[in-house]
């Protein structure tokens, strides 16, 4: 059954909902992950595609988000400011493109940016285009038509505006905004001919079928670079007594989203270091792309660890 619908993505098909969750249910997992890689290999050769964030705006969000720590709504101390230094944001930028790192992008905290922020960001952009080779990514929150043009003026690539979960699911991680503004920033971005960068979250209580809809709905919007965060429970947060995803569960989820987006950079963003020394199987699970570096409010791996794991599984970063 695995190989069948391995050949049946090779073809040029998609799979259906029903056939997804028959893979995931499978009696063999490691035949589901050896299959989902390689369909990575096939299409997607031993390319692996880096990019690294800096916190351009932190903390102070109105929004009600039960997995961040970022949120007013829940007492969490992190750093606060409205715009990162540029000169931080620059050399943390150098340092990523030395080793290796082909995409930088501004992630800033918050339902939105203001004119006067974007004005300090166009800034940030236009130093790392005169001192780097980077590719531009934004993550801003809600876009206006208008935002997404100025963005797009500034040199940025790509917009990122996760989903964080699946339409059915999305009422219980957050009632401040919906799935459908989402949806809306994401069409608005894709309108102004930028491309999108779009995933989720898993372990914030969901099931394994509403980890499918997540991915059928990225398929649904086009979306070829999806980032996959594992939850990390944050203390004083709602979801802060949850119990993590066991290693088996996240590499069903890496290899299903492989075997649904067969086309798009599956890649591991935050959480992957709660998998300590198994973490580098989701990269012979179907994954190939990652966001290195730390991840905001939680830490991640060193950037040459990174780069030394990757490596060490024939990857390379052309």
């Amino acid at each position: 059954m695995i190989n069948k619908y391995k050949q049946l993505v090779l073809s040029g098909k998609q799979l259906n909902f029903k056939q997804a969750v028959e893979l995931a249910n499978c009696k063999d997992p490691s035949e589901l992950y050896q299959a989902a890689d390689d369909l990575r290999r096939a299409l997607h050769n031993n390319h692996f595609d880096l990019c690294s964030i800096v916190n351009a705006k932190s903390g102070k969000c109105s929004e009600n988000c039960k997995f961040c720590a970022q949120s007013t709504h829940y007492d969490v101390e992190v750093e606060t400011y409205d715009v990162v230094d540029k000169e931080i944001a620059v050399t943390l930028a150098r340092e990523n493109e030395k080793q290796g790192v082909k995409r930088f992008s501004l992630v800033t905290a918050g339902r939105s940016v203001s004119g006067p922020q974007l004005d300090q960001f166009e800034k940030i952009y236009k130093q790392l285009r005169r001192e780097t080779n980077l590719s531009f990514c934004a993550s801003m929150g809600f876009l206006t038509a208008a935002k997404a043009e100025r963005l797009k003026e500034m040199g940025v690539k790509r917009y990122h505006c996760n989903l964080e979960t699946c339409k059915s699911f999305f009422p219980n991680i957050c009632t401040s905004h919906s799935w459908e503004d989402k949806v809306k920033t994401i069409k608005i971005a894709q309108n102004a001919g930028l491309e999108v960068c779009s995933g989720g979250i898993v372990g914030m209580g969901e099931t394994l079928e509403q980890r499918l809809e997540l991915a059928f709905e990225l398929r649904k919007l086009g979306i070829l670079s999806i980032p996959l965060n594992i939850l990390t429970p944050i203390i004083n947060t709602p979801f802060a007594n949850l119990k993590p995803l066991d290693v088996g569960e996240v590499l069903t989820c890496v290899a299903l989203f492989r075997f649904i987006n067969p086309q798009a950079v599956v890649r591991l963003a935050g959480g992957r270091n709660l998998l300590g020394d198994e973490q580098d199987r989701c990269f012979t699970s179907g994954a190939n792309g990652s966001i290195v570096g730390d991840y905001l409010t939680t830490i991640g791996n060193s950037l040459s660890e990174d780069i030394r794991m990757f490596k060490d599984l024939g990857f390379d970063f052309d």
